[in-house]
């Protein structure tokens, strides 16, 4: 399609394509902040090897496997847990970027969103990191998105300020939207939050560099 944007029947049946498959999982909770901040819901997400954030999963070769088992195995590996996944589950799918390293075949971006217990992420949570496989390794963490925001900013805008894998931000915010997790007036304020908090950290790491340049009388 031209959009780029795939049902998961034609994503499947574009010849010689890769497939990459990533679930954001998430529950309701009646829990609250310092007793006054509603959390109202949790999302998880990884902290991957490489210093982005990311949702859990992996690249899935259909002819070996559904793509739903596949995601599956990638959740033992990653958070310790099978959670089954099911066709229903399936948001979205989309072309990914041109790689360097396989320019043959085209990646295609799958997105599923499951919701569970409470109870069932809390599991999750502990045996990310305790019997996952991955853990230190090509994950460094599971983390929780704050769906908040406190009174000076903190919460929401400042975790969508950092750094994420590909479209995961995006998928993020647009199943925030979809599922109704952040009423629309508070995330429009948390994303321009965002962006104030980029220029501050292109401010700071511009600091850094001319520190590093003036201690060391070269550039680097």
């Amino acid at each position: 399609m031209a959009s780029g944007h795939l049902s998961r029947e034609e994503a499947l049946a574009c010849p010689g394509s890769r497939h990459a498959c990533h679930v954001m999982l998430y529950c309701d909770t009646d829990a609250r902040l310092f007793g006054r901040f509603p959390i109202r819901h949790v999302i998880l997400m990884q902290m991957r090897f490489d210093g982005l954030l990311g949702f859990p999963g992996g690249m899935v070769e259909p002819s070996k496997e559904t793509l739903e088992a596949g995601l599956t195995r990638e959740l033992l590996e990653e958070v310790g847990v099978a959670i089954p996944v099911s066709e229903e589950d399936h948001v979205s799918a989309c072309y990914g970027p041109p790689s360097a390293t396989s320019t043959s075949s085209t990646l295609v971006l799958h997105f599923y969103v499951k919701k569970i217990t409470e109870k069932e992420i809390r599991e999750v949570e502990l045996a990310a990191v305790s019997a996952a496989a991955d853990h230190g390794q090509e994950v460094l963490g599971m983390v929780r998105v704050p769906l908040y925001t406190m009174r000076a900013g903190g919460g929401l805008g400042p975790f969508l300020s950092h750094a994420f894998i590909g479209n995961a931000r995006s998928q993020l915010v647009k199943a925030m939207l979809r599922l109704d997790l952040v009423a629309g007036h508070e995330l429009h304020k948390a994303v321009a939050h965002a962006l104030k908090g980029h220029a501050h950290s292109g401010e700071d790491l511009r600091a850094a560099l001319a520190m590093m340049e003036e201690r060391w009388g070269r550039r680097l």
